[in-house]
């Protein structure tokens, strides 16, 4: 990885290292990370250079707890297992991932009638992706506010930069596997996100372990534009509704996603 680019826009990087992927044979390095926190305002800064330095900066985070600051510190990476997310149809990913989490399993706790309650007004039918919307604003700057917001909190956070041509390639370039219950190979989730980075003006600040953090400039404004949102976002990460908020249907969490510049996932 070379961190050389960031000299011509005098950008001080904290102290940090190269980690080499635990997994494979050994010669992947895919991320750069700091450490210790991440420092104030240096996201937006490493974001407006990306164009030059192909770096995609991440705020990233660790297990609940964990000393090692896994996956990340520990190397718990696998881009060596990843496909190219260029090599996946969003749409059809999106449609498979929904029949999928639709589908009635033996011992399901809920009858089929309640499963299907769960995905009302569709049921078990994919409604198709959402159309896009133009940004309110620049997606980029909203970005850089949501990640100075998420390291105002405290906790351990630091910075990760990854070789990629945006943040959702970031995900599969950098070997991460939090949706591994859900999908293996993370270059079809990085489809999805790509595909939302050109429709809502979404862009990937911030992932931990298992989770998920987008800045969207252009938000669903409606429940009725919202409602296929909803959709999407179950197909890519069920407990999200599952697990989510009372009541856990898509409408209540459709509604919840109106006028919602932060979408955030997690995978159990």
């Amino acid at each position: 990885m070379e961190l050389g680019a960031l000299r011509g826009d005098d950008i001080a990087l904290p102290a940090g290292r190269v980690i080499t992927a635990d997994e494979g044979d050994g010669g992947a390095r895919p991320l750069w990370l700091s450490d210790g926190p991440a420092p104030f305002a240096l996201w937006g800064r490493l974001r407006a250079a990306h164009p030059r330095t192909g770096l995609w900066p991440l705020l990233l985070e660790p297990l609940d707890g964990d000393e090692g600051f896994r996956p990340w510190g520990s190397g718990e990476l696998y881009p060596e297992d990843m496909s190219r997310p260029a090599d996946h149809d969003p749409g059809a990913v999106l449609a498979r991932w929904w029949e999928e989490s639709v589908s009635v399993d033996e011992g399901d706790p809920l009858s089929p009638a309640e499963r299907l309650a769960v995905t009302a007004p569709y049921g078990a039918e994919w409604p198709g992706t959402a159309p896009g919307r133009e940004p309110a604003e620049d997606p980029d700057r909203l970005a850089a506010e949501h990640a100075e917001v998420l390291l105002s909190f405290g906790g351990e956070v630091r910075l990760g930069l990854v070789e990629a041509a945006s943040g959702a390639a970031a995900l599969a370039a950098a070997g991460w596997s939090g949706p591994l219950n859900h999908e293996a190979d993370t270059a079809r989730i990085a489809a999805v996100v790509a595909d939302w980075e050109r429709r809502f003006g979404a862009r990937v600040f911030a992932v931990g372990f298992a989770t998920l953090r987008l800045s969207v400039a252009a938000p669903p404004a409606t429940l009725e534009e919202a409602l296929p949102v909803a959709a999407e976002h179950f197909a890519l990460c069920p407990d999200n509704v599952w697990q989510g908020t009372a009541p856990q249907t898509l409408v209540a969490y459709a509604e919840r996603l109106v006028g919602a510049d932060l979408w955030t996932f997690w995978w159990d």
